[in-house]
C-alpha cells in the first residue's frame, strides 16, 4: 500500500504544493482523497490522467474540491470520447458544487462521475475499507479511516479540535492531519502544532504526518511544539512525499 501526498497546502495553492491531495494505491486500485486547486496537474506526476477508480472528498471548500471541476473536463472531452463514471464520495451537495465549478448542469457531471452522498459510518471502497465521521469544520467535513490488509490511514481533513478525530486515529499506522496555524492566529476551526501533539498523544498513532500549512505556521519549529505533547515520530508533508505501510 503507498500513500502520496499530492498537495499539501492550506487554504490556497502554494509556490511548491498545490492544496489538498492524497492518493491511495493497493491491489492496483487509486482512490484520490480530496482534490484541491492545483492538484491535477502535479497528480500527473504519480498516475495517469484515467487511471484514478474512485475518489473521496472531505468537503467542498476549494482547497479540498476545485479541481473536480477541471476533471469533469478531462474526462468528457478526450481524445476518444467520454470516459465511464467513477464514483465520487462526498458531503451533500457535492455534485452541485462540481457542477458550478465545472460551469455546466448537474446531470453533465452526473454523466462522468458517480455521487455517493457521505454519511458517519463504515464503506468499502475497491479493497480498502473507509470509516467516515465528521469533524469540527464551519461546513459538513468528513475526517476518515482507510484500512487495508491489516494497515490504517487516519486523515483529519480540515478540523478543530476534534474527539471523533481521536477515535479515528487510534493506533493507526499513520495519523495525516491537518496543521494550519500558529498558536498566534488560532482559531476553533483549525488545528496549531500543539493541538496536533494534544490530538496525537490521546490517539497514540505510529506515525504523525503534518500537512494543510498555511504560511505563517511554516514559520515556527513545528516539530518541537509538537513534541511538547507527542513523543513518536513527526513528518512534516511536502508535495511528493510517498509513505509505504505494510502490514506488520
Amino acid at each position: 500500500m503507498r500513500v502520496t501526498v499530492v498537495g499539501c497546502a492550506g487554504s490556497f495553492p502554494g509556490p511548491d504544493s498545490p492544496a489538498s491531495c492524497y492518493l491511495l494505491e493497493a491491489e492496483g486500485f487509486r482512490l484520490l482523497i480530496d482534490m484541491g486547486n492545483g492538484a491535477l496537474g502535479v497528480l500527473q506526476r504519480f498516475a495517469g490522467l484515467f487511471s484514478i477508480d474512485a475518489i473521496c472528498v472531505s468537503h467542498l471548500h476549494a482547497d479540498h474540491c476545485a479541481d473536480l471541476g477541471t476533471y469533469w473536463v478531462v474526462r468528457q472531452y478526450p481524445d476518444d470520447g467520454p470516459k465511464p463514471p467513477i464514483p465520487v464520495h462526498g458531503p451533500q451537495g457535492t455534485a452541485k458544487r462540481v457542477a458550478g465549478l465545472a460551469t455546466t448542469p448537474v446531470n453533465a457531471v452526473q454523466a462522468r462521475f458517480t455521487f455517493c452522498e457521505l454519511e458517519p459510518g463504515t464503506t468499502e471502497i475497491g479493497p480498502f475499507r473507509l470509516t467516515a465521521d465528521r469533524m469540527s469544520h464551519p461546513v459538513e467535513t468528513f475526517g476518515f479511516r482507510v484500512e487495508h490488509a491489516g494497515w490504517q490511514l487516519a486523515y483529519s481533513a480540515d478540523t478543530g479540535e476534534s474527539e471523533a478525530l481521536v477515535r479515528l486515529a487510534a493506533g493507526a499506522d499513520v495519523l495525516l492531519c491537518e496543521c494550519s496555524l500558529p498558536v498566534a492566529m488560532a482559531i476553533p476551526t483549525h488545528l496549531t502544532p500543539e493541538q496536533c501533539g494534544a490530538l496525537a498523544a490521546a490517539a497514540l498513532p505510529k506515525q504523525l504526518v503534518l500537512t494543510h500549512f498555511y504560511p505563517p505556521v511554516e514559520r515556527v519549529d513545528i516539530r518541537a511544539l509538537v513534541a511538547t505533547h507527542y513523543a513518536g515520530p513527526v513528518t512534516l508533508a511536502v508535495d511528493g512525499l510517498m509513505l509505504d505501510i505494510e502490514e506488520d
